[in-house]
């Protein structure tokens, strides 16, 4: 079996002067970088005291969960003959948060809409969604349903 090893960095930057003094001291700000690649703005929901204007780690959950269904998606299309000429996703999950503050996702709806070039590869279209779900890194390393409702068309 292959192992991969990823990093990431992540620096907090919600330090007004007085760090953590008291809950309303600092903002939730942070940023990641990976080596080459450009800097990621996120902070806490804006429920938590964070930055509406920032990804939190909720979107950035939902988003690479969408992203690697999709690169599997594509890639089983690819190799089975159908011919993916667009595809767009809107990813929505549910998360429910427990009397003492934490909280844990309870599922994920994927929503992909894809084009295909002819009709005739429709049906295979929508069947290959199962199996990108099945070989999605992602989604098997997660303890909740990863649901899907796609769309294809031509």
């Amino acid at each position: 079996m292959k192992t991969h090893h990823y990093s990431t960095q992540l620096r907090w930057t919600g330090n007004k002067g007085l760090g953590t003094k008291s809950y309303t001291s600092y903002t939730r700000d942070y940023a990641i970088q990976t080596k080459g690649k450009p800097v990621i703005s996120g902070s806490s929901d804006p429920a938590f005291r964070g930055d509406r204007s920032r990804y939190n780690p909720e979107e950035m959950l939902l988003a690479s969960l969408s992203s690697c269904h999709m690169l599997w998606y594509l890639h089983l299309c690819s190799e089975a003959g159908v011919i993916v000429t667009d595809y767009y996703d809107t990813a929505s999950g549910e998360m429910e948060e427990a009397p003492n503050g934490s909280g844990r996702f309870t599922k994920v709806i994927l929503s992909p809409v894809v084009t295909v070039q002819e009709a005739s590869m429709l049906d295979k279209a929508n069947e290959l969604h199962q199996k990108a779900n099945e070989m999605c890194f992602i989604a098997n390393s997660c303890n909740f349903s990863v649901l899907h409702e796609p769309e294809s068309r031509v």
